[in-house]
């Protein structure tokens, strides 16, 4: 049994942001951008992950790489604009997803980590 201290059943700010890449090294060098300018607190890499979609007339299937983004909502449109802008993709995967629940302490962290809104 967990208190109410430890677990959080929800945030209003707190984020997941998913992008996809062609390889590890444009998932990094997004990453680090990212990270430098404090708009995320967290970037996972996960390799290997086989993305079938719609690409003009046709089916596509492709190997890339997902980052996984924690974040606040307040910075969502700037990460959006930064990766659009860095990308090598003429369309970018940039998904939000809310974080409606899970350590209190992990999502104090993700706002704490990020920089304060401009």
């Amino acid at each position: 049994m967990t208190s109410s201290s430890e677990c959080q059943n929800s945030s209003d700010t707190s984020r997941i942001v998913y992008v996809t890449c062609p390889n590890e090294e444009v998932a990094k060098r997004l990453s680090r951008g990212l990270l430098v300018q404090k708009l995320v607190a967290c970037v996972n890499i996960i390799p290997s992950v086989t993305s079938l979609y719609l690409w003009g007339d046709g089916i596509e299937e492709s190997t890339e790489h997902l980052m996984m983004i924690k974040t606040e909502q307040k910075h969502v449109m700037e990460l959006t604009n930064y990766v659009n802008q860095n990308h090598v993709y003429e369309v970018p995967e940039v998904i939000s997803v809310k974080i409606d629940g899970g350590s209190e302490k992990y999502i104090d962290w993700i706002r704490k980590s990020v920089k304060p809104l401009q």
